[in-house]
Parts: structure tokens; C-alpha cells; sequence
């Protein structure tokens, strides 16, 4: 296991490199600093590692400084928006220009001073009039370090060194602190030490630190009181429908979550030898990785952080050389390794660390060299670690992988659900696979029809709309099987009625103990045997398959879809009962 040791940070010279950063990134970060009111402020997804989905985090500095001059995207029909708030600066509104644009004085950075003390006394005051006093971490992210966080520069430990722990236990996705701890981190994001994070109690607080000191505080309660006490701090609180850093996620499909299922296919892949690598996101920006083994997954399970994202990855490749050999010559790659300890590392880098790179790799266990666009990057599947309730409370996502999509499919299914699909293609072993909504189910030979055929094309064909029952959904290997059959009525009961009825008609096989004998008048009738003892041969009779054989239907066994004829009982019978087919 290993924490990702961090992006790159590209070369000063490098400003064409810069940009090309900041648009994998979802930035583009203008020169014009200067900063609006609300209704110009979008909440607008913040730089996040390659494997996040770009609209599931919260936004930074930076990528609020690009959205200054976009409308305001309210959060999606149905979400929790809080009923009064309030967006609190120390901008006096009357500096404002007829854009909204402040003209002031006031810099855009902390004043790491008294200023920055009324900010944090204002939050307080607004926590007591709501009557709260512990706040949940909602999707926290650290910055990558080729990336300013804000105005200030980022240091070390992201601001969080003597809050948390080094490897940040604690600092995740729905972690409870106290109200002090979470002065401390509107401290840390008002000073753009390079951490973020929304602060909220669900349904009726919240703390969301934007660019440029600006301050959004939410509550279920009007807070008259905290509204003075902020204007007698010299601050400025003013009303708004809602905040721009409202949690919007509007994806389409559902997040698959890390739950039982998931560790079971995990578990079956790895036993089969197509997985072998987990990477644990459990803050934006910041991973760990693990090797996945034939056996428990417990100690990876219990390492992993509440609320992390997860992606199944293949094994990395042994071909050290063959993976320098084909680095692109112009690009920004993630490099990921396995020293001979076992510890995996990796880093975002572009082709003047290269070489570099190539140097510390070149005597890994294993490596793999992946794209950093999310189109381009290919793991098995991906998950969100559910609470320990079982529940799935974080609203972060992951990049759908086609398995993702097959996942969201097969849990709608269930046995005995009624399916329409086209039939794709038809196997050389005689399997069936129909595609139902994008994801392709198999009718096994044996359940295409009650009747008998010598070819699955004898009853359906490629592109053939056909409605089919689910018989079995397997989420572990996500099969899904179907029957054809299962639709239709089975005639073999009607055959059953006939039982001691006379009928003549063609010898279909001949076998050493006996010989078959269709009963039907159709091409797909049910055939039965007769036995070498139910016939009837004189001496020099030599029966062909096609001879007319008349026979009495002496048995049907349902269970087994069986029928037994007799020749002797037939000939013996009265004429009178004789059926022709």
C-alpha cells in the first residue's frame, strides 16, 4: 500500500505546459482578479485527480476565479437548500460597481489578523443562533502541487499539520469536529493553506468558504442575532437564495456502492487473475493504492478510508522498458510503481520529468504509465465505500466504467422478470446472446424452445426482437441468463392427453436400442422412442429413417420430457383409434 506521492509540479518556463495543467484540470484561470458578488459566483467543479468525476467536487480558488463572470447555477431540483442564506465579507457593498464588481480597498487575501478573527467569530455566532456545535466534513480535497490552491501559496502539510494526523486520518468525507476544529478549517481555507471542504450539519447548517474571503453561511433558522453580531464585527452579511458551493450533483445513473457485491466480484476477478491493484481516493487530489491478493480482503477493507472512492484496476505490467519505450513524446501521464518492497507509488508528470522518472522506475517490480484524461483511463470498475450502516451517504462520484453501467442494469433485474431484447449472435456452442438495454444476457440451447430443434438459428436469428424471462442474475461474474421458453406455453401436456392413442409417423433416428418417431404433424413436433422391445419386426423388416411407423403413445414423462411408444401395442390395438400424422 501507498499514498500517492503527489502531481508534479511542471516547469516556470513551461506556460503553454501551464495551460494545458489547468485545462485537464477544468480551469481557465483569467488575469482579471477582480472579484463579483453572487450572482456572478457559479458553483463550478475544483481541480480534482484524474480518476475523480470533475462534477463531484466541491470548487477552489482557482476554479471559482474562472466562473466569476458565469450565471448561477442553483442546485438540482429536490436538494437540501438551506432557507436562509448568507453571504458574509468584508466587502462594504457600497464599493460596488453597477456589475456587481468591488472597487475597494479591501485585499483579496487573509489578513491573518483581526479581520480574519471576525470572520471566524461570525461563523460562531451563526452556529449558536442555529444551536449547533459539531460539524461533518462533506468531500474535502487537498491541492495538487503544481496548482496554486488561491492568492496565497499552498504550504506544507495543506494547513492541516497539527489538525490531523500526516496521512490525514480523520480529514475525510463525513467525519464529525467539533465547532472549534471547524474555525480551524475555515482558518485553513480563508488563508488558502491548500486544503478545502464543506462544513454542514444536514438540514440545517453550513460553512462554505469561496474565493476571494468570501464566506456563505447557511442555516434553517433566520440567525437575526448572528446577523448583527456580524455587522458589529465590521463584516458584511447579506441575504442570498443560495449558496454558490451548494453540493450539485446531477449525474445521470446511480453510484455504485462498495458494498458486499462489490467485494465479492472484486474477490472473483482477483481469483481469476484479472484484477490485482485497488486505488483508494479518500480525499480529492490524494490517493493510496493496494495490492489486491487470492484471499481475504479484510486488512485491505479495514485500512480504507469512510467514504473513499475506489477503482479496480488490472496488474501493472513486469515490461519496465516496453513502458518507457512508449511514452508520448508531448504529455502530462500518471506514472504508477511497485518498488521490490511492494510499495506502490505514483505521480502525475509531464515529458521534462520524464527522464527522471524513467531512472527511479526503471528498477520497479512493476509499473503502468496511464492517461490522465478520464476518457482515456480504463479500470475495471469503480465504487464509493458505503457508512457502516450499510448506507451510502457521500455525494461524490466516480467516472462510470462499462461495468459501472452493467452493475446499475443488472440490479434492476430479478428472477422471473419479463425482458425484451435483439439477438446479437449466436455461438458455435450453441448459446444465444440478446442484448437487453446495452448490456448482453445468454439464452442457453436448452432454453430457446419446449420444442425440439437441430440448430439455435431454427428458432431465432441475429436481430430479432424477442421477449425472454430472467432466469439467473449473477453480479459477481454479471451474467444474466435468459429463457425463451419460459414465455411460451408448453405443449408436452397436451401431448400427455393423448397417452394410449394410435398414430403413424416418420422414423426420425435409429439408435441400437430402439427407434425415435415423431408424433406431430410439424417439422418441430415431439418425437418418442420405441423401444427394441415395443417392436414389432417380422424376419427380413428393416426399418429406414423417413418409414411411416405406426405406434401407440404409451407414456409421457413430464418431468423428464420423455415419451414412450409402443409398435406391438399399436399393431394389437383397435383400428378404429388410429390417428394418421
Amino acid at each position: 500500500m501507498s499514498e500517492r506521492v503527489g502531481y508534479a509540479r511542471c516547469s516556470p518556463d513551461k506556460q503553454d505546459l501551464t495551460a494545458q495543467h489547468e485545462n485537464l484540470l477544468g480551469l481557465d484561470v483569467p488575469e482579471d482578479r477582480t472579484h463579483l458578488d453572487s450572482t456572478s459566483q457559479a458553483s463550478t467543479p475544483s481541480p480534482t485527480s484524474p480518476t475523480s468525476s470533475p462534477s463531484a467536487a466541491p470548487p477552489s480558488a482557482a476554479s471559482l476565479n474562472a466562473t466569476r463572470t458565469q450565471p448561477h447555477r442553483r442546485p438540482p431540483a429536490g436538494s437540501d437548500v438551506l432557507p436562509y442564506v448568507y453571504r458574509v465579507t468584508k466587502y462594504d457593498p457600497a464599493d460596488r460597481d453597477e456589475h456587481g464588481s468591488y472597487t475597494g480597498a479591501e485585499p483579496a487575501i487573509s489578513d491573518h489578523g483581526p479581520i480574519e478573527a471576525a470572520y471566524l467569530q461570525a461563523v460562531t455566532a451563526f452556529a449558536e443562533d442555529t444551536g449547533v456545535d459539531c460539524l461533518a466534513i462533506r468531500e474535502p480535497q487537498i491541492a495538487p502541487s503544481f496548482v496554486d490552491f488561491g492568492a496565497e501559496p499552498a504550504i506544507e502539510g495543506h494547513g492541516l499539520t497539527g489538525l490531523f494526523p500526516s496521512d490525514l486520518a480523520g480529514f475525510h468525507d463525513g467525519a464529525r469536529v467539533p465547532l472549534a476544529m471547524g474555525l480551524a478549517l475555515v482558518r485553513v481555507m480563508l488563508r488558502d493553506n491548500g486544503a478545502w471542504c464543506r462544513l454542514e450539519v444536514e438540514g440545517r447548517f453550513s460553512v462554505h468558504v469561496g474565493w476571494d474571503q468570501y464566506l456563505y453561511i447557511g442555516s434553517s433558522e433566520p440567525c437575526a442575532r448572528a446577523s448583527a453580531r456580524t455587522r458589529a464585527l465590521g463584516l458584511f452579511p447579506e441575504r442570498l437564495a443560495a449558496s454558490p458551493y451548494d453540493a450539485a450533483y446531477d449525474e445521470p445513473g446511480e453510484q455504485r456502492p462498495a458494498d458486499d457485491d462489490f467485494w465479492a466480484r472484486v474477490r472473483w476477478l482477483v481469483a481469476v487473475g484479472k484484477a490485482a491493484i485497488l486505488e483508494e481516493a479518500y480525499v480529492d487530489n490524494a490517493t493510496r493504492w493496494y495490492r489486491l491478493s487470492d484471499g481475504p480482503l479484510d486488512e485491505v477493507r479495514a485500512r480504507l478510508t469512510p467514504r473513499a472512492r475506489l477503482t479496480v484496476w488490472p496488474d501493472l505490467s513486469t515490461d519496465i522498458p516496453a513502458l518507457l519505450a512508449d511514452l508520448p513524446d508531448e504529455d502530462l501521464v500518471e506514472f504508477v510503481w511497485e518498488d521490490e518492497d511492494g510499495r506502490i507509488t505514483s505521480t502525475v508528470a509531464d515529458e521534462t520529468q520524464f527522464a527522471e522518472l524513467a531512472a527511479q522506475i526503471s528498477g520497479a517490480r512493476a509499473a503502468a504509465v496511464l492517461p490522465v484524461s478520464v476518457d482515456e483511463r480504463h479500470p475495471l470498475f469503480t465504487a464509493v465505500l458505503p457508512d457502516s450502516d450499510g448506507v451510502l451517504r457521500a455525494r461524490w462520484r466516480t467516472e462510470p466504467t462499462p461495468s459501472d453501467r452493467d452493475w446499475a442494469l443488472l440490479k434492476t433485474l430479478r428472477r422471473g422478470q419479463v425482458v425484451t431484447g435483439t439477438v446479437s449472435s449466436i455461438a458455435s456452442f450453441g448459446g444465444t446472446f440478446v442484448d437487453i438495454g446495452g448490456f448482453t444476457a445468454m439464452i442457453d440451447i436448452a432454453e430457446l424452445s419446449w420444442r425440439p430443434f437441430d440448430h439455435p438459428s431454427d428458432v431465432v436469428s441475429v436481430g430479432q426482437e424477442i421477449t425472454a424471462e430472467v432466469l439467473d442474475v449473477d453480479t459477481v461474474r454479471e451474467r444474466v441468463s435468459l429463457s425463451l421458453r419460459a414465455v411460451q406455453d408448453d405443449p408436452l401436456p397436451q401431448v400427455a392427453q393423448r397417452i394410449g392413442q394410435v398414430v403413424t409417423g416418420p422414423v426420425t433416428k435409429i439408435m441400437p436400442f430402439g427407434v425415435c418417431v415423431r408424433v406431430e404433424d410439424r417439422e418441430d413436433g415431439f418425437q418418442g422412442l420405441v423401444h427394441t422391445r415395443e417392436l414389432d419386426e417380422s424376419p427380413g423388416d428393416v426399418i429406414e429413417v423417413g418409414d411411416a411407423l405406426t405406434v401407440k403413445i404409451i407414456d409421457v414423462d413430464l418431468a423428464r420430457r420423455r415419451i414412450a411408444l409402443s409398435h406391438v401395442r399399436a399393431c394389437t390395438a383397435n383400428t378404429e383409434g388410429q390417428l394418421r400424422v
